[in-house]
């Protein structure tokens, strides 16, 4: 199996697309997987609301703030767990992540309280924080430059794929399970979609490298491969003027312009994620299950849409444009939504273009950083980008829930998200690196030169 295309290596470089895929075949897969339960952790919340409002008395604005506080704790953490990543290796640093966090989500169960379920999300935000960013960083140890927006989109299936199987699972669990030994349909959700992440940490700290160069399933002719193409890059970064220290990502403008571009189309992914099934609730579907099965739609439009975007971005070699673009198709894909919100079929194809867009466009965006900084500076500038982004995973949901208590419809917080996408799509177009130069591919000839 190949993830990536023969088209977007030279006619020189059968060698570097074996072993990329290789190295693709043996990582990506286990990745999504985590990222599919890591995803589904965060905003399984959303369908738990369904049933859990009433019984521990959640309004929609606390609703939205429980929801959103997870970012306050993620962000927090989020630096310093990128760095200690780093220092302390992935293999170690990751299954620590899993674990914690699977424990805590599935702690969940217990809430009674308003308090309490906002205690809880704010511990789940500081144990998960790192994995995200964490993954990013961790890939940048494999894949060069050229390469990582297809890569990217791939890892960034795990939100696609999590919203197609999430939404059917977590309808099956709440309907089947409710009830069951005298817990609700939502305390069941919160454990069986919990533990996975304990035993996917346990797996990550067996099956995971550190990196390239203690990979035993690389012979050693493709591990060498492998680590010169990343030497030579970092190497033609340092000497165009790219960063390397922790203090060098925090003074670049070119990461803050990004990780508002980030803030935009990571707060839309998440503020409809976790008010998915709360939309198509008020667009007249009230059984769990074909609730569950609609919010996969505008899943599985984002999973096609991403390779396609992702794989597109590659070839022409362009990432400023491309992100920008979908940024503003996905605001489109919002005030369509929220225009025909009387109309399901139509309202849910906004819905589906914004999901769509918005990851796709997250996906491009995220082969930007590491190609800006290098070493300590591109850890910590991609948890930079990573906290900011995450902050409008906690500023998106909390407007929805705060608008559509005040006036009873959501399409005015539908707006308020399509404004944001069209702000970060606009502020990527003036991003000063991006303006000056475009990410150049690593040729063999430079990697051999420069080793």
């Amino acid at each position: 199996m190949n993830f990536l295309p023969r088209s977007n290596f030279g006619a020189d470089q059968e060698p570097e697309w074996r072993v990329y895929n290789k190295i693709a075949l043996r990582l990506l897969p286990f990745l999504l997987v985590l990222y599919v339960i890591s995803f589904l952790d965060r905003v399984n919340v959303g369908f738990a609301k369904l049933q859990m409002a009433a019984d521990i008395g959640l309004s929609d604005a606390a609703f939205g703030f429980g929801a959103g506080v997870f970012f306050l704790g993620y962000c927090v953490c989020e630096i310093p767990s990128n760095l200690a990543l780093q220092r302390f290796g992935a293999k170690i640093w990751i299954a620590r992540i899993m674990v914690v966090w699977g424990l805590i989500s599935a702690g969940l169960m217990f809430v009674t309280t308003e308090t309490q379920f906002y205690v809880m999300r704010f511990l789940l935000g500081i144990a998960e924080a790192g994995f995200y960013p964490g993954i990013i960083l961790y890939l940048t140890y494999w894949f060069p430059a050229r390469l990582r927006s297809q890569i990217c989109a791939i890892f960034f299936l795990g939100i696609a794929f999590s919203g197609v199987i999430g939404g059917p699972l977590s309808g099956w669990i709440m309907h089947a399970l409710g009830g069951s030994l005298g817990l609700a349909g939502w305390q069941w959700l919160f454990l069986v979609e919990g533990l996975p992440a304990v035993f996917g940490g346990i797996a990550a700290f067996i099956y995971l490298d550190d990196g390239p160069a203690k990979a035993k399933w690389l012979s050693e002719p493709e591990r060498r491969l492998v680590v010169d193409a990343l030497t030579a890059e970092d190497l033609q970064k340092k000497a165009e003027g790219a960063g390397h220290r922790f203090g060098d990502a925090i003074r670049d403008v070119n990461v803050w312009l990004l990780a508002i571009t980030n803030f935009a189309l990571l707060g839309g992914t998440y503020g409809l994620s976790f008010w998915m099934p709360q939309i198509v609730k008020d667009l007249g579907v009230n059984n769990l299950l074909i609730n569950g099965l609609l919010t996969a739609i505008p899943f599985t439009a984002a999973s096609i849409a991403m390779i396609v975007v992702g794989k597109h971005s590659d070839r022409r070699n362009e990432r400023k444009w491309h992100t920008a673009i979908c940024a503003f198709v996905g605001a489109g894909g919002l005030v369509l939504s929220g225009m025909f919100g009387f109309n399901p079929y139509i309202s849910l194809f906004g819905l589906s273009v914004a999901v769509a867009a918005a990851l796709a466009g997250l996906a491009v965006m995220w082969a930007l950083p590491a190609t800006i900084q290098t070493g300590a500076a591109a850890a910590a500038g991609i948890a930079l980008m990573a906290t900011i982004g995450n902050l409008g995973g906690y500023t998106m949901p909390f407007i929805l829930g705060w608008v559509k208590q005040l006036t009873q419809r959501v399409e005015f917080g539908l707006y308020a998200m399509a404004v944001m996408m069209v702000i970060g799509g606009l502020v990527m177009l003036v991003i000063p690196k991006l303006r000056r130069s475009a990410t150049a591919p690593v040729r063999r000839d430079e990697v051999m030169s420069a080793t």
